[in-house]
């Protein structure tokens, strides 16, 4: 099994910019509940906490102000070097690395929680989201926490026709290919997302089992209000955002609607 990064992957990060994706649009709605629902299982700082793929710091900026001992590790040289110097400009302690989510260079059981918000989905094999998660528990401490992203495997579907891209008979031939098995790949070369595996919620499920993980939450991050008709008007109005939040919550757990999210989160326990 290589343990090198997949090119394609780290060009589309190199090309684009993670940080102003989360703080704007359903980026932000992303942000604002994967936030939310790792508040709900945080212990009190400080604690250790890996972010695995953690790209340009976001949620590692977001944990270090709180007074979390956090440690990034990205493939992405570029994100790694952001990270850093985010950190560094603003007197923050944390450590970002490059490293890959196979194969982690960190001591057993360091870690008190563990995100892996991108590997997941950007693991096409399932062997090695297999050995990502493996590697995950190796280093958390027993009882520890970890935070699983995952991509809906209808995520393409609602987007393209939300956007217009279904008009696009080269995103229709990768959606095809997404709705089939999952197999997300960017087979036009354009500015379309990259290389990635999009689950069904029982193949993540199956996954987090075999690693020999507890599944405490699955749970929806944006519901099905990402796509919808209007959402940047109802997002910018404090009335209706806080009513799309309340909703986005009230519906998180409910299996006929994870398809319709975008994005969901996985709370998991090592076991004691």
């Amino acid at each position: 099994m290589s343990i090198q990064p997949i090119d394609e992957i780290v060009e589309h990060y190199r090309r684009t910019r993670e940080a102003d994706r989360l703080s704007s649009g359903p980026g932000e709605l992303e942000r604002i509940r994967t936030q939310e629902i790792i508040t709900r299982y945080l212990v009190s700082p400080p604690a250790q906490i890996l972010d695995v793929g953690g790209g340009p710091g976001v949620y590692a900026h977001w944990l270090l102000r709180q007074g979390y001992q956090v440690d990034l590790i990205d493939p992405v040289d570029s994100h790694v070097e952001e990270a850093s110097r985010t950190f560094r400009e603003e007197g923050l302690f944390g450590t970002a690395r490059h490293g890959d989510a196979r194969r982690l260079n960190a001591e057993p059981a360091s870690y008190d929680l563990v995100l892996l918000l991108g590997p997941l989905y950007h693991l096409p094999e399932r062997r090695d989201r297999i050995q990502a998660l493996l590697e995950m528990k190796r280093v958390l401490r027993p009882g520890g926490l970890a935070f699983l992203a995952a991509i809906s495997r209808f995520a393409s579907l609602l987007d393209g026709f939300a956007r217009g891209f279904v008009r696009d008979p080269d995103f229709l031939r990768i959606l095809t290919h997404d709705l089939t098995d999952g197999q997300h790949r960017n087979l036009a070369n354009t500015d379309y997302f990259t290389t990635s595996f999009f689950h069904r919620p029982e193949e993540l499920v199956a996954e987090i089992h075999e690693a020999g993980l507890e599944l405490q939450l699955l749970a929806g991050v944006e519901g099905p209000f990402w796509c919808i008709n209007g959402f940047v008007e109802l997002w910018h109005n404090p009335s209706t955002r806080s009513l799309l939040l309340d909703f986005a919550r009230q519906i998180e757990s409910e299996p006929s609607l994870l398809g319709a999210s975008a994005h969901w989160l996985a709370v998991v326990r090592k076991p004691a």
